[in-house]
């Protein structure tokens, strides 16, 4: 399974994995791939998409991805003799070198199996009649592809297709079946989708490759979305009304604004913005496009309306259109970005949730609940919006996306944000560009290593930090230790303003001036900064109690004079940098000092020994083959491999070292220097006898968590110490970089001289 970002470039690589796969059949000996692929898309959306790069083999001659004539000393391009078949449009079917590109239930094979009693005997008593492979009907595919020698499939959109009770799993259970029963096999299988998740969030187990939204749109792959910061979402107001347009007419009027604005901008480029806008039902799609058509001039006649069933297919039934009129609408949809395309606004159920390959998104509006646990579908609407409009000319800078919906949406969204800082922040090789994995492992095989006199055992210790949630109560406002911030006086103009912040940067990417009377809403923004605290320090409960804190020091304390909320004025003062930081930061310090707490004991809940760590991967970088660990490679930035080749030449002094990983599992929880919990993960562990454990920090440039770090490994030491039954001791050792490259020690006592505190 690829994970792979909507707009990221799926078919590019299921090209790449097809030329793979075919020149090593071709050119490997005893190779064990195939020639023949079969590729599945599951509706007609996701077909016409693929076979626009697909058609003529464009996408590996064009792309490119075939090297040329004579590269390495094989004819790349004149061996890559291969046939694309389309549906049923079935060519001369050799038994290698076959693309079948077609919907999944062309693959449906479910004709029984003859039986005496039909009415003609001749399939039970011969078997049934061969399928010619030439042009036939539509259900001879599912047989084709049963009768090649060997195949390779590809599943694009395979968000649930590892369902053993669904037909698509069957299918192709089946093909794997027919195989093996030729003495073959199904070469390879290989899954591609954005949101490879299970019912309730998790993500496929099979998943060998993640290339998420949020790194797409750090990386500039795809458009960057911007949101209505907290003291705007408060002016959007859900009306209550049994009338779907005139409850979310705050959502769509801005939703609008933010089209019309790029629309104007982007016409001198020759580019064509477009607004989508996601209902709940086909009832409500017509209505807002209706609404649409009748309140803004631009959209009449230029509102296209797509009704599709749950698995993305246009519907018929819904519709009302004949099959030559879907087809048209098809075609409209797809070609929606081109300029002689009438239309300029979409209007849909579940048109984005796959397949929909357009680039000119500008503006969307969500409205449907969003509420299933999974979240493919905002994770994809999201996505089908960023693609990119200028893919052909990437010195164009790219327009912005305007993300406007209910709450459930934009809650979504800001998930992706947290999710981003989170992945930045990770151990491998976070702060470095993205590199080849290596795999690190235990060296079992290595007859010069005695893994068992190598091995490090650990005790894993009860945390010592934790959270005491229920004190949220005794939180005082009104001595939070800040300046108070002067009220400042906005324009009746100035408070409509709709104020969008980058989803990434967080500063202020443009304003939109509503021009409809707004309703101050106070609860939205005093509950956005609510869950915000709760996301962002990771609090499970008291909502309720830390809302009415947030209101106080508001409304009391955060400005120099007490204001009321009501207040337009008031809430559009929130939507400045000093008051949004004013409130998370203060809250953030006061609530970590009063929940925060140490144990002030510890206890050992079991020992682990490092040789049952599992295999693992690292992002490509430096690393030495060391004869002292009983792993295979040690992996680091430079200074932390040169202090690993010095440790490997300790011989006499120490038994054994280990370089600390993430996926080692040994790490300590600590408070951080704003108050906060994380997880400290020490750079080294030295056996310097079976009696005495070493652990080792190694540090370049100095950080303001580092103390605290240092603290707290000493007390980890110290507890582990006082707690082991055998008598073992635990000792901290802090090996800072530029006093290490003024002594440069070449002994293990050297180092300890210099460096024990």
């Amino acid at each position: 399974m690829f994970k792979l970002a909507t707009g990221a470039g799926k078919t590019k690589v299921m090209s790449l994995l097809i030329t793979w796969a075919y020149f090593h059949k071709r050119y490997e000996p005893d190779s064990d791939l195939s020639a023949n692929f079969l590729v599945i898309a599951p509706n007609i959306i996701v077909l016409d998409r693929l076979r626009v790069d697909f058609d003529g083999l464009r996408i590996f001659f064009t792309d490119p991805a075939l090297p040329d004539n004579g590269y390495e000393g094989q004819n790349w391009r004149d061996d890559f003799q291969i046939t694309l078949h389309v549906q049923d449009e079935i060519g001369v079917v050799s038994d290698t070198g076959n693309i079948f590109l077609s919907n999944i239930h062309r693959v449906f094979q479910n004709e029984r199996e003859p039986s005496f009693e039909d009415e003609d005997t001749t399939d039970y008593f011969l078997g049934r009649r061969p399928t010619g492979k030439t042009n036939e009907s539509r259900l001879d595919l599912g047989r084709i592809v049963r009768e090649v020698p060997d195949l390779i499939v590809l599943n694009d959109e395979a968000h649930h297709i590892h369902d053993p009770e669904m037909a698509w799993f069957k299918n192709i259970e089946d093909i794997s079946n027919q195989l093996r029963l030729k003495g073959s096999k199904l070469s390879a299988q290989f899954d591609f989708t954005a949101t490879p998740r299970h019912n309730n969030g998790a993500i496929f187990v099979q998943t060998i490759a993640d290339y998420p939204l949020v790194e797409a749109i750090r990386q500039g792959v795809v458009k960057r979305p911007v949101l209505p910061n907290e003291a705007s979402r408060a002016k959007l107001v859900e009306r209550k009304s049994s009338k779907f347009t005139e409850q979310y007419e705050d959502y769509l009027h801005l939703g609008y604004l933010e089209w019309r604005k790029v629309f104007d901008e982007l016409q001198p480029a020759g580019k064509k913005a477009v607004l989508f806008v996601m209902t709940d039902d086909t009832r409500n799609c017509d209505e807002v496009a209706e609404f649409l058509v009748r309140r803004y001039p631009e959209l009449a006649d230029a509102v296209l309306v797509i009704h599709t069933k749950n698995n993305g297919e246009i519907s018929e039934a819904s519709s009302g259109k004949s099959v030559a009129e879907l087809e048209k609408l098809r075609k409209l949809s797809r070609q929606i970005d081109h300029a002689d395309n009438p239309f300029k606004a979409i209007v849909s159920v579940m048109m984005l949730r796959e397949g929909w390959d357009v680039q000119n998104v500008v503006s969307i509006v969500g409205l449907r609940p969003f509420k299933a646990k999974s979240e493919i579908l905002p994770e994809q609407t999201l996505g089908r919006g960023l693609r990119r409009m200028f893919r052909d000319q990437p010195w164009q800078p790219e327009p912005r996306v305007s993300v406007i919906g209910t709450e459930a949406f934009i809650e979504f969204v800001e998930k992706i944000k947290v999710e981003g800082v989170e992945l930045e922040y990770a151990a491998m090789g976070a702060r470095t560009p993205p590199q080849s994995p290596l795999l690190v492992e235990v060296e079992r095989d290595n007859p010069r290593k005695n893994v068992a006199e190598l091995d490090i055992e650990l005790p894993v210790l009860a945390p010592r930090i934790y959270r005491e949630y229920k004190n949220l109560a005794a939180l005082v406002p009104a001595a939070f230790p800040h300046r108070k911030l002067a009220l400042k006086q906005f324009t009746p103009e100035q408070q409509r303003e709709i104020v969008f912040k980058d989803i990434d940067l967080e500063q202020v990417s443009h304003t939109t001036v509503m021009e409809t009377v707004l309703e101050p809403n106070y609860h939205s923004v005093v509950g956005w900064f609510t869950k915000t605290l709760m996301r962002d320090l990771r609090l499970v409960g008291g909502f309720d109690v830390l809302f009415g804190k947030v209101k106080e020091f508001v409304e009391r304390h955060l400005f120099s004079a007490p204001v009321d909320l009501e207040d337009p004025n008031a809430l559009r003062n929130l939507s400045e940098v000093e008051a949004t930081r004013a409130i998370l930061d203060n809250f953030k310090a006061a609530i970590n000092a009063l929940t925060v707490q140490d144990r002030g004991t510890t206890e050992v809940h079991d020992r682990v020994k490092l040789s049952q760590t599992r295999p693992y991967l690292v992002s490509e970088q430096g690393f030495l083959k060391p004869k002292r660990s009983l792993f295979d490679k040690v992996t680091g930035n430079s200074f932390e491999l040169e202090f690993a080749e010095f440790l490997d030449e300790c011989v006499g002094e120490i038994v054994s070292f280990v370089k600390n990983s993430p996926s080692i599992g040994f790490r300590i929880e600590y408070q951080t220097a704003g108050g906060a919990i994380a997880n400290y993960y020490p750079d080294f562990l030295v056996k310097e006898t079976e009696a005495s454990l070493w652990v080792i920090e190694t540090k370049g440039r100095e950080d303001l968590d580092d103390p605290p770090k240092w603290e707290r490994l000493k007390q980890w030491c110290a507890d582990a110490t006082s707690k082991d039954d055998c008598g073992r001791r635990y000792q901290a050792l802090f090996v800072r970089q530029e006093k290490w490259e003024g002594l440069k020690p070449r002994r293990f006592a050297d180092l300890l001289a210099a460096f024990r505190p």
